[in-house]
């Protein structure tokens, strides 16, 4: 009698599926109906950033007032940018310590302050909706209330001032050219902490509890418990808003414009005051559209570093 053996089951991992024939109908489904629904944000994308930015790189190598014919010059204007205008050079030391404050300050007190709220339990959501309205304030609006706050004669501090006797509260704060460019970045600063805390309590809910649990079973005290287990827990939300905050701190514009326009005598000026003083009051829209280019290079350049260390194993 001959033995029969039961035949192995196809892998269906093996199975060759014959490929199907590109129709119209398949092309629509796959290609054609994806395109159609994302075309208008790219038309539109196009039309807003793609143009007007291909148009400033051509308008930063001519001598251009904004209304004229574009005159070319070639890299006049960079070589103005670099070695010429002395101005330049002092806004962007400016930008320099408001990227130092921004990149410390404004960090601290919001881990800290993140840091106390994801331990309250009750009236948590009161806590925080009071400490993120500065954030949503426009900006018009903030810095008007802290220019009355700091005013010399009516403000807060000149009460104090009057009311001890002590002259050095009855300063203008906003008008002195030791003092302005800090003063503008603590007003900056009271809007923009709450955001940040926001953020990094956001972060430090999503922690696992249990590795708190087994750092105080492991005896830590709160400072090694923060450094040990929430910091590694939020590193990539902080490295994340150290790039943005980076970047946003070359592109400052908005309150040292309402406050005091990059005075007194420059004391506050940053890149950006510059550029628009330089299209719009004096009418060199070339000059100017080299500088807003150098103020995207910078922009890039930071955005590369991060690139570069996300790839070395960075957190990111």
């Amino acid at each position: 009698m001959q033995q029969t053996y039961p035949q192995p089951k196809p892998d269906p991992r093996q199975t060759i599926t014959p490929k199907k024939k590109w129709s119209w109908y398949r092309f629509m489904q796959k290609v054609g109906t994806p395109w159609l629904f994302i075309a208008p944000i790219i038309l539109l994308h196009l039309f807003v950033v793609a143009y007007p930015a291909a148009l400033s790189v051509y308008y930063s190598f001519t001598e251009w007032s904004g209304i004229n014919e574009p005159k070319w010059v070639g890299f006049e204007n960079y070589r103005k940018i670099l070695f010429d205008d002395p101005q330049v050079w002092s806004a962007f030391g400016h930008n320099i310590i408001w990227l130092a404050f921004f990149l410390t300050v404004p960090f601290m007190i919001a881990l800290f302050a993140a840091s106390l709220l994801a331990q309250v339990k009750r009236g948590a959501m009161v806590y925080r909706t009071l400490l993120f309205i500065p954030f949503i304030l426009p900006s018009v609006v903030t810095a008007s209330i802290w220019r009355n706050l700091l005013n010399p004669r009516l403000g807060v501090l000149a009460q104090i001032g009057e009311w001890t006797g002590i002259e050095a509260f009855k300063i203008a704060l906003l008008g002195r050219s030791s003092t302005a460019l800090i003063t503008i970045a603590y007003i900056d600063n009271w809007h923009w902490w709450g955001f940040l805390m926001i953020l990094f309590l956001t972060a430090m809910q999503a922690i696992p509890k249990v590795l708190y649990d087994a750092a105080k079973i492991d005896g830590v005290n709160k400072w090694q418990e923060f450094w040990n287990v929430t910091f590694p827990g939020i590193r990539p939300t902080v490295l994340f808003m150290f790039m943005m905050s980076a970047i946003w701190a070359f592109l400052a514009f908005d309150y040292i414009w309402i406050l005091t326009q990059g005075g007194p005598a420059g004391s506050s000026d940053v890149m950006a005051t510059v550029l628009y003083r330089n299209a719009f009051a004096r009418f060199e829209a070339g000059y100017a559209a080299a500088q807003g280019l150098t103020l995207s290079f910078l922009a890039g350049f930071i955005v590369v570093i991060f690139i570069i260390l996300r790839r070395r194993g960075w957190e990111i």
